[in-house]
């Protein structure tokens, strides 16, 4: 399988840089991954665009896009469950 490309949204970027230490190794590591499987086995579609996901890491929620035809996958948001879906 070829490895997709990454991008961060400008406003992605400013949130993970939000995100405490604890957390915040283990939401790159989730990020990392995705670049070989665009799709694991927990992410779920969101509503309103076939291309948007959204995957779970702890409290915190990681919303991105795939673009299969680009091979390419932009960050959109990134932020904790209850602040995530406004």
């Amino acid at each position: 399988m070829e490895k997709f490309n990454l991008s961060f949204k400008k406003s992605a970027e400013k949130e993970l840089r939000r995100v405490p230490n604890p957390p915040l190794k283990a939401i790159l590591k989730r990020i990392e991954a995705l670049m070989l499987n665009p799709r694991p086995h927990d992410a779920s579609m969101l509503k309103g665009g076939e291309r948007n996901w959204r995957i779970r890491q702890g409290d915190y929620r990681i919303i991105y896009e795939v673009r299969d035809e680009a091979k390419e996958i932009v960050i959109i948001k990134i932020g904790h469950r209850r602040e995530v879906y406004d």
